[in-house]
C-alpha cells in the first residue's frame, strides 16, 4: 500500500513572516485541500510553520500528529543557494546543477534524507503535509526519487507517492 506526503511552498510572506495576502492565500488553498493528513511538517521557518497552520485551520479536520518541525527540509546553506540561482539567472534547479552541480547534489541528498523520514512516520494509506521554500523542495523532491521538478510558485505543491520502494511524483495546483 502507498504513503503520500504533499509538499508544498509556503504562501506570500515578508521576511519570515506571511503578508496578510500570505495568510489569506493560505486558507483559501486549506479549505480546498483534500485532507486525511496524518501529520503537519514544517521546516521550523516561521513562514512555514505559519503556512501548515493556516493550512490546517482552514481544512477544519484532526490531524492525529499534530504538526512538528523537520529542520533537515530546510538548508543551513541559504546564502548559497541564493548565489547559486544568481547565478544560474532564476529559480530552476536543472539550471542551478548546471552552474554547481556538486552543491545542488550534496543538498538534494540530505534534502530528500529528510523527505524519507517524513515519509517513515506514515502507515499505509497515510499522509503528510509538508511545508518548505522553493528550490529546496524541489531539490528533496530531486533527492528522494531522482526527479527534477519545475520551481514552485508560492502555494503549488507536489504529491509525492511512495509504494513499495517506487516513487511517482505530481504537481499540485496552489
Amino acid at each position: 500500500m502507498a504513503r503520500f506526503v504533499e509538499l508544498r511552498r509556503h504562501t506570500d510572506n515578508d521576511g519570515d513572516v506571511l503578508t496578510t495576502d500570505g495568510v489569506a492565500a493560505a486558507l483559501r488553498l486549506g479549505a480546498g485541500l483534500a485532507g486525511g493528513y496524518r501529520v503537519g511538517v514544517s521546516t521550523g521557518a516561521q513562514r512555514a510553520t505559519q503556512t501548515v497552520g493556516c493550512l490546517l485551520a482552514a481544512l477544519g479536520q484532526p490531524v492525529p500528529d499534530g504538526v512538528v518541525v523537520e529542520p533537515g527540509l530546510r538548508s543551513e546553506r541559504e546564502d548559497h543557494w541564493r548565489a547559486v540561482a544568481k547565478e544560474a539567472d532564476g529559480g530552476d534547479l536543472a539550471a542551478m546543477r548546471a552552474a554547481d552541480p556538486a552543491f545542488v547534489d550534496q543538498e538534494a541528498a540530505s534534502l530528500g534524507a529528510a523527505l524519507g523520514r517524513v515519509l517513515e512516520r506514515l502507515g499505509d494509506g497515510e499522509r503528510a503535509l509538508v511545508v518548505g521554500h522553493s528550490p529546496t523542495n524541489e531539490a528533496a523532491v530531486l533527492g528522494l526519487t531522482g526527479e527534477l521538478v519545475a520551481p514552485l510558485d508560492k502555494g503549488a505543491g507536489i504529491l509525492v507517492t511512495e509504494d513499495g520502494g517506487s516513487y511517482r511524483v505530481e504537481t499540485l495546483d496552489p
